[in-house]
């Protein structure tokens, strides 16, 4: 499985990725190993999807950049 992730950084963003492994990417975040979140932490993870392989993950992931993306994610994934 491979799964696209959201995650809260502490400016209130939402920061999009995706990894074959949750359990171990989201500590390399939570860590500062990864550059792009690293200044902004504490971050949680907010949601996930999960999909069968790493080509829909990417597709998805890009998707979830995107305005209409964004959209969806915030009323189907990030939902308080």
């Amino acid at each position: 499985m491979w799964y696209v992730y959201f995650l809260e950084l502490a400016n209130s963003d939402i920061y999009v990725g995706h990894t074959s492994n949750l359990k171990l990417r989201v500590p390399t975040h939570q860590r500062g190993e990864v550059t792009s979140t690293r200044p902004f932490r504490p971050l949680r993870l907010r949601s996930y999807v999960a999909v069968e392989t790493e080509s829909q993950a990417r597709d998805l992931e890009r998707y979830f950049k995107t305005g209409s993306g964004k959209a969806v994610a915030k009323k189907r994934f990030l939902t308080r």
